[in-house]
């Protein structure tokens, strides 16, 4: 007799959630650091870092103090560091690259250095674009984009070396060419699952990162001074954020092994595809969208508090309870990130005729705060974080949705290699976390008794 697939699929659906289904109990009994976060929502200590620092509060006898927020890299404040290329009127991100894997700021001909090697470094190996892009499209890019890092290792001579010459050989060739896989995995899915023309655009060695983004995702490679500006600092700022992470922290644990780079590359973008990590922006541009289409007038504010309330009490929205983009696991009164990109999102919205869309973020960020306390009687203070401007940022610059976190790992891969290497310089132990079984013996029953 020949079964029925989807009945028997239904049936061993109910079977894994039935035996899979830990007490909750059990968690405050074992005192487990679920998420491996401590009972007061800190991250339980795993590890040691000199590449990030993230500082949101302060400690003061055992409670938490809010305080501003302060993002660091390699001990230098991001705020100095984009105020420096900014009034130089460069591009940042390649000078972020450099100082998260070498630790220290490159000086001008380094720098020139360091942009000549990458640009040399964009172009695809060949065949790669036919066989492992156009010939198996993806209708989601981060997909392709693993598959496009696992796919490098075939084409690398010498993949499973781990000295330090080779692994930052091979990291410089993933920074320099993850714009591309992206930018060409997007093209493909517009052509093969949208019914889009088919753009391939060679990327240019003399262009920024971001500037050499948008001139391959544009079909006539047309792009503002701001425009490239712009997403430039949005590089910048998701560069990198502490080991802690959740994709930094797989690099860690996949690295610990003693696997080759790309399959921890790999394995860290699978980590930011998740909606928890890297899709939040997505998230708060589904919820503006809402909003605009349920609150008539966007400069009254008693409106427009209405209609967060009803947000808030899960009666509007995907009825959650949430306001995405306020809050944070770690920054309190600010989150620098959206300090720096909410200034220049200003100065766009304005070339772009937006203003009244960037005004209505504002008055939601203003008010949100204090009905979220209100609603929850709860004097936590939350405040606007990089996802809440970023999704607005790509909005303007014309990027489509399924190119959000894309961008988050463009940018992220400087970060994720520069852990790498810490990892292979001072780690020396496989990462192996304790888990506890709580089911107790069973006996084994022959099968003609079962």
């Amino acid at each position: 007799m020949t079964i029925d697939t989807s009945l028997y699929l239904d049936r061993l659906a109910l079977l894994a959630g039935k035996n899979n289904c830990i007490e909750p109990d059990l968690y405050e009994k074992y005192n487990v650091k679920r998420g491996l976060r401590n009972s007061d929502g800190t991250g339980v200590l795993v590890g040691l870092t000199e590449i990030g620092d993230v500082h949101g509060y302060i400690l003061d006898e055992g409670e938490r103090v809010p305080d501003e927020g302060r993002l660091l890299y390699r001990g230098i404040d991001i705020r100095d560091i984009v105020n420096g290329f900014q009034k130089e009127g460069r591009s940042g991100f390649e000078e972020i690259c450099y100082l998260l894997l070498f630790g220290e700021l490159p000086d001008q001909q380094t720098l020139s250095d360091f942009n000549e090697l990458l640009g040399e470094n964009r172009l695809l190996p060949d065949g790669f674009i036919e066989d492992m892009i156009l010939k198996a499209p993806s209708n989601d890019i981060m997909n392709k984009l693993a598959r496009s890092v696992l796919a490098s290792y075939t084409y690398d001579r010498n993949p499973d070396d781990l000295s330090l010459r080779n692994v930052v050989r091979q990291g410089i060739e993933l920074i320099a060419r993850f714009p591309v896989m992206v930018a060409y995995g997007y093209e493909a899915k517009a052509h093969y699952h949208g019914n889009q023309s088919l753009y391939i655009h060679l990327p240019r060695k003399d262009l920024s990162t971001a500037a050499n983004f948008l001139y391959m995702i544009r079909p006539d490679n047309q792009y503002t001074p701001l425009e490239a500006e712009l997403l430039d600092l949005s590089l910048v700022l998701h560069a990198e954020h502490g080991g802690g992470n959740n994709s930094t922290f797989a690099v860690h644990v996949v690295s610990s092994t003693g696997t080759d780079i790309y399959s921890i590359i790999a394995a860290a973008v699978g980590s930011l595809k998740g909606p928890k990590h890297g899709g939040a922006n997505i998230k708060v541009m589904e919820m503006i969208d809402d909003i605009k289409a349920n609150v008539k007038d966007w400069d009254d504010e008693e409106e427009l508090k209405y209609y967060l309330d009803k947000i808030l009490n899960k009666e509007a929205f995907d009825r959650k309870g949430l306001i995405y983009g306020l809050g944070h696991a770690v920054y309190t009164l600010s989150d620098p990130r959206a300090v720096l990109l909410k200034q220049k999102a200003a100065e766009l919205a304005q070339e772009k005729g937006m203003d009244r869309e960037f005004s209505l973020y504002q008055s939601i960020a203003r008010v949100a705060p204090e009905l979220f306390a209100a609603s929850r009687n709860s004097d936590k203070i939350i405040a606007p974080n990089v996802d809440f401007y970023s999704g607005f940022v790509y909005k303007m610059l014309n990027i489509p949705v399924e190119l959000y976190t894309p961008i988050f790992a463009i940018s992220r891969i400087s970060g994720w290699c520069a852990h790498l290497l810490e990892e292979l310089v001072s780690g020396g132990r496989i990462i192996r976390p304790a888990f506890k079984n709580v089911l107790g013996k069973k006996r084994y029953i022959s099968l003609d008794q079962r």
